[in-house]
């Protein structure tokens, strides 16, 4: 959000999981007005400039069998999660000094990883909890697309549905939410086509 670069961090494969690759979308929830765009920027989940150089990869990206049977020796990475709409905005607000950058990330990320190794994936998984659970959604189609059709390729959304329902109060906090996401991070565009077809952008 504040211009500053996006990051990935990665942990190479081996043995059978050399061409295998697990792709995690960082979650962290959304930001919707510039209010909490412009505190957001101040954070990890808004710059780079506060991001750990390192991380510890646990649960789906951990590299002991037995915490991880299925993955522990794939191509493990975690795309940092720095954008607040789940990957896919595209604008800016110059006044308050924000970067929607998040559709750019997704794509300069997959470019750099396809050239690291990925592009020659004999299986793919995109991967993601809460707003990386979303992403993993909005991004799945792509991600397919990606590799060759004789590529084993799956999408995972952990946490990553959340309902259009009233909430408590009977106001519609997830719809007026994602709105504000949508119309401030200049999402709509972004979003695959059987959303902006068939839903409430």
């Amino acid at each position: 959000l504040d211009g500053t670069l996006p990051g990935y961090h990665l942990h190479r494969g081996h043995g059978s999981g050399a061409n295998s690759w697990l792709i995690q979308l960082e979650g962290g929830g959304w930001c919707n007005n510039i209010r909490t765009c412009v505190y957001r920027k101040t954070t990890r989940r808004g710059s780079s400039n506060y991001m750990e150089k390192q991380l510890q990869f646990t649960g789906i990206l951990s590299d002991k069998a037995q915490e991880n049977p299925d993955f522990f020796n794939w191509n493990r990475v975690k795309l940092r999660y720095c954008d607040g709409a789940s990957f896919s905005g595209d604008g800016q607000n110059q006044a308050a000094q924000l970067q929607f950058r998040g559709v750019r990330i997704w794509r300069a990320a997959i470019d750099d990883l396809k050239a690291n190794g990925m592009r020659y994936a004999n299986q793919a998984l995109l991967s993601g909890c809460s707003a990386g659970g979303l992403a993993a959604i909005l991004r799945c189609d792509e991600f397919r697309n990606l590799f060759p059709g004789s590529t084993k390729v799956k999408c995972l959304s952990d946490a990553g549905l959340f309902l259009d329902t009233a909430d408590v109060s009977g106001g519609r906090t997830i719809r007026n939410l994602y709105n504000g996401v949508v119309e401030l991070q200049s999402v709509k565009n972004n979003l695959p086509r059987i959303c902006t077809n068939h839903l409430d952008p």
